[in-house]
C-alpha cells in the first residue's frame, strides 16, 4: 500500500516531513544513534511526491498499526494506492 502526500483534491499534504514522521512510529534508534525505519513502513519520494510505503505483511504482524496508518490517510484525505504485487 502506498499513501501519497497528495489529497484527493490534488493539494500537497503539509508539513513536508509528514512521511518521515508517520513512518517514524515504526522506527527505532540504533546503538549509533541513527534512526532506522522499519522495512514494513518506509518514507519515500515518488515522482517528486512524499509517500509512505506499507508492506502488506504489516496487517498480519500488527493490525493496530496497519489500521492506524490507513486511518491517518483516510482522515487526512490522502491518496492511497495498491503497491507492487511482486517483490523485486
Amino acid at each position: 500500500v502506498v499513501i501519497r502526500g497528495v489529497t484527493t483534491q490534488g493539494r500537497t499534504f503539509r508539513p513536508s516531513d509528514w512521511a518521515d514522521r508517520l513512518a517514524g512510529i515504526c522506527s527505532h534508534v540504533s546503538q549509533d544513534n541513527r534512526l532506522n525505519f522499519s522495512p514494513d513502513v518506509q518514507p519515500v519520494t515518488r515522482a517528486g511526491v512524499r509517500c509512505v510505503v506499507i508492506n502488506s505483511r504489516l496487517a498480519a504482524l500488527d493490525a493496530r498499526i496497519y489500521k492506524f496508518l490507513l486511518d491517518f490517510a483516510r482522515e487526512n484525505d490522502l491518496e492511497v494506492a495498491d503497491g507492487r504485487k511482486q517483490g523485486r
